[in-house]
This record gives structure tokens, sequence and C-alpha cells, in this order.
């Protein structure tokens, strides 16, 4: 199984990200900023990352520009996460593996992981 972290400062979407994902056997961390996020990856990178647009501190751009920029971390998959159309979201951030509208359906976040995690061993 994959660890997964979600970096959103919305607890409730975290929470339940990370419920389901725990549920299915993935080990999760999370960060309530982009900010936190780096730091946790710093101390042990992820296979999967889901990454809210809108956050205090560093929002989602900037730590999707920080991971882009570093050779350790660029072929992380994100998940761009917003409520906002994914050509407004595109505006401002590129480089993002998949785009996730909020509200979202559980299947959905169950279908990314496993695009982006389980199916990559795959190809």
């Amino acid at each position: 199984m994959a660890t997964v972290l979600i970096v959103d400062d919305e607890f409730g979407i975290a929470e339940l990200l990370d419920a389901v994902l725990s549920d299915e056997g993935h080990t999760v961390v999370t960060a309530a900023n982009g900010r936190q996020g780096l730091a946790r990856i710093a101390a042990s990178p992820p296979d999967l990352i889901f990454l809210d647009f809108m956050m205090p501190v560093m929002d989602g751009p900037a730590m999707l520009a920080a991971l882009i920029a570093a050779p350790a971390t660029r072929a992380i998959p994100v998940v761009m996460m917003s409520s906002m159309p994914e050509e407004t979201v595109r505006e401002r951030a590129s480089g993002h593996a998949a785009f996730l509208r909020k509200p979202f359906r559980i299947a959905q976040v169950r279908a990314l992981v496993e695009a982006l995690v389980a199916g990559a061993g795959d190809t």
C-alpha cells in the first residue's frame, strides 16, 4: 500500500480523506498548509499527495512549484483539489497529475489513488 500526504487546511476534508485512504490500507500523513506539507515530505517522502489549492501560510500553487523545482520530489504525483473550476486552477498551478473538484465523491478518490499509485507499477 501507498503512503499518501493530504495537505488541506479544512479539517473535515483532511479527516474524510484520511479515513477513506486508511480504510483502503494506505498510510496517511496530514498537513494544514504547504509549509507543513514540505516538512512532512522532508521527513518521509509520500507516494502520492492530495493538495488543496487555497490555504494560509503556503498555498497549493506555491507548494506544487517547490515540489517540481526539487529533483527529489518532482516525480511524486500530486492531485490538486479545489472548489474552483479546473481551468481557473490551471491558470495559477500546473504540473499536477490530476484535479479533484470539491465537493468530491469517495469513488473519485479511490479511482485516483488506483490510477496514480497502484496503476503506476503497471506501466
